[in-house]
């Protein structure tokens, strides 16, 4: 879980099994940045406050590259990391209710998302027994 992920873990590995442990640490880390409530967690206990972790969220920037993103299976952590780039937004985050607003948001548009492709879906598939039907 969130809570297991080691927090600013020190880039020295030069070994194949090093490197592999360290991208699936960070990995685990930077896919935790999605959640609002852990942010807030970070926030509480003053990690957003200490240069060196600020400063690795910058190094964690490297995501954001097309061959780094295509593992993460929650793109909106991104996001966030963009947003933790921010001194006001990480401060703004030892407010429990600015981690329940993001988190009711994040659902919002989540579920607008899902119909909006749900619809797109139901009109392609018209669209094809259209044309099968038309093409006899």
């Amino acid at each position: 879980g969130c809570r297991g992920a080691r927090v600013g873990l020190p880039a020295m590995e030069t070994d194949d099994t090093g490197n592999r442990l360290r991208f699936q640490l960070e990995l685990e880390f930077v896919q935790c940045l999605a959640n609002p409530n852990y942010l807030n967690f970070l926030a509480q206990r003053g990690y957003f406050k200490d240069k060196s972790f600020v400063n690795y969220l910058k190094y964690l920037l490297y995501w954001k590259e097309p061959e780094y993103a295509k593992y993460l299976k929650y793109p909106q952590c991104l996001h966030m990391l963009e947003l933790l780039q921010y001194e006001h937004f990480r401060k703004e985050l030892v407010n429990a209710q600015c981690a329940k607003f993001i988190d009711e948001q994040q659902i919002l548009h989540w579920q607008h998302y899902s119909r909006k492709r749900m619809r797109l879906q139901q009109a392609l598939a018209e669209q094809q027994q259209q044309n099968n039907t038309s093409v006899k």
